[in-house]
C-alpha cells in the first residue's frame, strides 16, 4: 500500500515538474534575467540632491542593527520644517506613495542601480507622486508633514533598501553633496593675473 502511494506521489510530481524541465524552446525563449547584486556590495553614489534642503542636519545616523529584527536605526532622520519640499534624490520609479500605520511614505525604486535594485523610502511625507509615476533627480514626491514624526522636531526619515538589507542613506550620496564647511577657490595655475 505504501509503495503505490510513494508510485503515484512521483507519478504525479513528474506530471507537474516534466512540462517545465522538458521544453528547452521554453527555456530558450525567455530572456536572460540580470545577475543580482551582492547586498554587502558598496552603494553607488548616485544621489544627486538632499532629499531636503542644502545639507540638512543630521538629527539621527544610520545605526545598522546586529539582527534582521534588532534594534537599531535603519536609516537617516534629517531635520526639515513642515512644508518642506521632498525630493527624489535620484532618477527611479515610484514604488509606493500612500500611508503605513497612520504615517505618509514614499518609496522609490533607483534606476540602473542593480538586482534588486536599490530603494530609498521617506516619511512622513504628503506624497504629491503615485504609484508608477517616472521621477528625475531633484522632483518633488511630496512635501514633510507636520505630525507622524519619531523625532523631538520634525524631520524626514530617509531609508535606503536593497531587497531586504538595509544601507546607510548617506553613502548614496557623492563625497561633493556631503562636504560641510565653506567653498574655497584655488588659485589656477598658469593664467595670469588680470591687471
Amino acid at each position: 500500500m505504501r509503495a503505490k502511494r510513494c508510485a503515484r506521489a512521483t507519478w504525479a510530481l513528474l506530471l507537474v515538474v516534466a512540462p517545465v524541465v522538458l521544453t528547452p524552446t521554453a527555456l530558450a525563449a525567455d530572456p536572460p534575467t540580470p545577475a543580482p547584486t551582492r547586498p554587502d556590495a558598496p552603494v553607488p553614489a548616485i544621489g544627486r540632491t538632499w532629499p531636503v534642503g542644502f545639507r540638512p542636519p543630521v538629527l539621527r545616523g544610520w545605526e545598522p542593527p546586529a539582527t534582521r529584527y534588532g534594534r537599531g536605526h535603519r536609516g537617516v532622520d534629517l531635520a526639515a520644517p513642515p512644508g518642506t519640499p521632498v525630493r527624489a534624490i535620484a532618477p527611479g520609479r515610484v514604488s509606493y506613495a500612500g500611508r503605513v500605520a497612520g504615517k505618509g511614505v514614499v518609496s522609490v525604486e533607483l534606476s540602473g542601480t542593480g538586482t534588486p535594485p536599490l530603494r530609498t523610502t521617506y516619511e512622513p511625507v504628503r506624497a504629491s507622486v503615485r504609484k508608477g509615476d517616472e521621477v528625475a533627480a531633484g522632483d518633488v514626491v511630496g512635501t514633510v508633514e507636520p505630525r507622524g514624526s519619531h523625532c523631538t522636531t520634525t524631520c524626514v526619515h530617509w531609508g535606503l533598501r536593497r531587497g531586504d538589507t538595509y544601507l546607510d542613506p548617506l553613502s548614496a550620496l557623492p563625497p561633493w553633496l556631503l562636504r560641510r564647511g565653506p567653498s574655497r577657490l584655488l588659485p589656477v595655475l598658469g593664467v595670469p593675473l588680470p591687471p
